[in-house]
């Protein structure tokens, strides 16, 4: 019988062998741009970007290539000169009052750890809202991280409620965390409590070993100092730098002060209205009023030198206040020290024209135009913990060097 043949299709050139598929080897631009970082400054004034150009040239980098200016939300028509130039300055106000920010990134970010240092100057909502824009801008355009550095973290001070207000801070890490940020560095905050805000990681870093560098290195005869709370409310901070340093401690207490606990924190709202009806058989104990007690300091400041120490330096009139206080009792010397210095509205006048004999910051918020003003206010650089701060987060290093010897109350 004969066997029948069987017809296959014929091979093909390409079917006849068969190549392993080898994938192309990635190129190192590729990986560099899978595992770089970039930093970039999302302030519109000149002013703010000086730390983040101390960061860089730390880091050994360069800022990242992006604009960030305010836009007038319609057409500005310049005046002619016959209306003369005070119109036309004040037109040019009004336009810019209504302005709106923009950010435009000029480099590619596409899986890149990205870190975005904002310095908070007095104009705070235009500074949120560079932020925030700059963060989403960043998202979209598929950053793998996104840090935020913010030295000095803003409304830090609405950190509770306070009658039928609300918890400002909380918003403002949500609207954080909705434009992008997948973590933040900042510096003392007001409140540590506000860390929970946030649903991604905050690291509090702390300014105190600077600032502590600096009274053992500028301050002569700083073994004859002694530390200073303005307020029971600074008496843990004040502790802190009195222990490290191996110096008495004094605490500022009476009716000249006004501190955050003796403001409505939520628990009267609303508020207490006369004649209100009460239920029968209900009677509640009625809460005594606070009475400050007269001025005191307690603590020996005579013959030394006093070093008032806080967070953060507004408006100074306490500090000021303080200041003739310890002079009163004794102190021949006397210096404040704090992390921020915003020192808003008459700050530097005041401050000269105080018994106070110098003011020492850090470089968290831009302060060189109070500097021109008052020749008494020194600056502490801490661009160098911020850094390291950023070299450790790309790198995936630990940040417990950073927190050597911290404690909850530093």
């Amino acid at each position: 019988m004969p066997r029948k043949l069987l017809l296959l299709p014929p091979l093909s050139a390409c079917s006849a062998v068969r190549v392993p598929r080898v994938r192309p080897a990635a190129s190192p631009a590729m990986n560099a741009a899978r595992t770089g970082y970039r930093v970039f400054s999302a302030n519109s004034t000149a002013a703010c970007t000086e730390l983040a150009k101390r960061i860089t040239e730390r880091l050994g980098a360069e800022l990242g290539k992006s604009v960030v200016y305010q836009e007038p939300n319609g057409e500005l028509n310049c005046p002619g000169l016959e209306l003369g130039i005070l119109l036309g300055l004040a037109m040019w106000h009004h336009h810019a009052s209504k302005a709106e920010t923009r950010v435009e990134i000029k480099e590619s970010v596409r899986g890149q750890d990205i870190f975005i240092i904002q310095t908070i100057p007095r104009d705070v909502n235009t500074a949120v809202m560079e932020l925030l824009i700059m963060a989403y801008a960043l998202k979209t355009a598929c950053a793998r991280n996104i840090i935020g550095v913010i030295p000095y973290f803003p409304y830090s001070k609405q950190s509770k409620m306070r009658k039928r207000g609300s918890i400002v801070c909380k918003l403002l890490a949500s609207m954080l965390a909705k434009a992008g940020l997948t973590h933040i560095i900042t510096m003392d905050l007001h409140q540590k409590e506000i860390q929970g805000f946030f649903s991604f990681p905050v690291d509090n870093l702390r300014a105190s070993p600077f600032l502590l560098q600096y009274i053992q290195e500028e301050i002569p005869n700083y073994r004859n100092a002694v530390i200073v709370a303005k307020s029971p409310d600074a008496a843990k901070r004040a502790q802190s730098y009195a222990e490290r340093l191996r110096l008495g401690l004094a605490v500022i207490h009476g009716e000249a002060q006004c501190t955050e606990l003796d403001m409505d924190d939520g628990r009267h709202s609303p508020p207490m209205v006369k004649n209100a009806t009460v239920h029968p058989g209900l009677e509640l104990p009625l809460m005594m009023a606070k009475e400050k007690p007269p001025i005191t300091v307690v603590g020996d400041v005579g013959g030394r030198i006093a070093i008032i120490v806080d967070d953060i330096i507004d408006d100074v009139e306490s500090f000021v206040a303080a200041a003739e206080i310890l002079k009163e009792r004794g102190a021949y010397k006397i210096y404040v020290m704090a992390t921020h210095g915003i020192l808003s509205a008459e700050a530097p006048r005041l401050i000269e024209e105080s018994s106070i004999d110098e003011v020492v910051v850090t470089n968290t918020v831009p302060h060189e135009l109070q500097k021109l003003q008052c020749p008494k206010i020194k600056t502490v650089d801490i661009s160098l913990i911020l850094s390291e701060a950023i070299r450790r987060i790309h790198n995936g290093e630990s940040m417990a060097y950073l927190f050597r010897n911290i404690t909850v109350d530093d």
